[in-house]
């Protein structure tokens, strides 16, 4: 019988074994084949009527009595059937010829994009494809694109690029309103400005419409340690400012004329989308909340982008575009390490933070 439970506890251990392997096996392929065949990635279409319906719908079921509630459905579907029915003879009219097809009476359609900006406006490269993907569909006579904006700024062939996308929308005629909660400051409103109408949240940021630049130099301390650092350039001012080496007075001059020629072609790019702006005036680098901002024209209305998408939604269909990049097995599981390593570190933060203050 000893026999028989050591015999018995060696296959346990062996098929454990093989089915490790297996395993281990089975994640190597399929993280090859993730790797293999990652895409660009995918459009992720989110249907915002859909969800501020249930939400709200949720609440009702709470608060209403059984009778209203039950009246209420009954009228959505008595104006969904008479919807449906009036597209159906639109739709029969149109084929027939007997009317001319007129995009203006169907109902329209608004494309909510999302931006959060970073110094390196690195959200731009899903921006692009969205906006790449609506552009093949969207009406220029019917439908409008809405971006919630928000974006303290960054460098400037970041944000030129992003600015340029949305170039594309109004060059294709379509209505473009920006969504401004927060912060919309340098970069961020050389997007912002792009707006055929520009709203904003009562104490959001915005303008700061300037160029900074600013680098260390350690010349001094270095040679105060007699260390020689070696610069070698070949044209003229293929180097202004030096991180480790002499800066001259001829190359401070030159960094500063090229930040004057930024501040410039920045000042003609929103004096040309947002041509009632005084841009003398706004052009400082300062900044204002957006309740100051709008006497200055910055922007054209005080209002969250929350009030402005239910407003929407009650006479056009909203879809939320998010452009989704596939993740290989090895991102997936950097990603959740990060997330943990992260949750530990906020936790540890604001019980240091509770103990400080309470």
């Amino acid at each position: 019988m000893e026999w028989f439970a050591e015999y018995g506890l060696f296959l346990a251990k062996g098929l454990t074994g093989v089915i490790l392997l297996a395993l281990l096996l089975r994640l190597i392929s399929l993280s090859r084949r993730d790797g293999e065949g990652l895409q660009a990635g995918y459009l992720d279409v989110e249907a915002l009527n859909d969800r501020y319906q249930a939400e709200a719908d949720g609440l009702r079921t709470l608060v209403w009595d059984a009778a209203a509630w039950k009246a209420e459905r009954k009228q959505r579907k008595a104006i969904a059937k008479t919807e449906k029915s009036a597209a159906k003879a639109a739709l029969k009219a149109a084929k027939s010829g007997s009317v001319e097809s007129d995009s203006t009476a169907l109902r329209a359609r608004v494309y909510v994009l999302q931006f959060s900006g970073d110094m390196a406006a690195s959200a731009v490269s899903h921006l692009r494809q969205e906006i790449s993907a609506l552009l093949a569909v969207a009406d220029a006579g019917r439908d409008e694109v809405v971006l919630l904006l928000e974006s303290p700024g960054g460098v400037v062939h970041g944000y030129g690029l992003a600015a340029s996308q949305l170039a594309r929308i109004r060059e294709a005629g379509l209505s473009l309103t920006i969504c401004v909660d927060k912060v919309a400051a340098s970069g961020g409103y050389m997007m912002a400005c792009l707006a055929n109408r520009l709203l904003a949240a009562p104490f959001a940021i915005i303008g700061s419409i300037g160029v900074v630049a600013q680098i260390p130099n350690f010349h001094r301390l270095l040679k105060k340690n007699d260390i020689d650092v070696e610069l070698m350039t070949a044209g003229q001012y293929k180097r202004t400012l030096t991180l480790l080496g002499e800066n001259t007075e001829a190359g401070r001059q030159k960094f500063q004329q090229d930040i004057d020629d930024t501040h410039l072609l920045f000042k003609g790019f929103v004096q040309q989308w947002r041509p009632q702006v005084d841009i003398d005036v706004v052009a400082t680098g300062e900044h204002w909340f957006a309740s100051q901002a709008l006497p200055l024209q910055l922007v054209d209305a005080l209002q969250t982008s929350d009030d402005y998408l239910r407003q929407r939604a009650k006479d056009a269909d909203l879809f939320a575009l998010h452009w989704r990049q596939r993740k290989t097995l090895g991102q997936k599981l950097g990603l959740a390490a990060e997330e943990s390593a992260e949750r530990v570190l906020m936790r540890w933060w604001q019980r240091a933070t509770q103990e400080r203050w309470y």
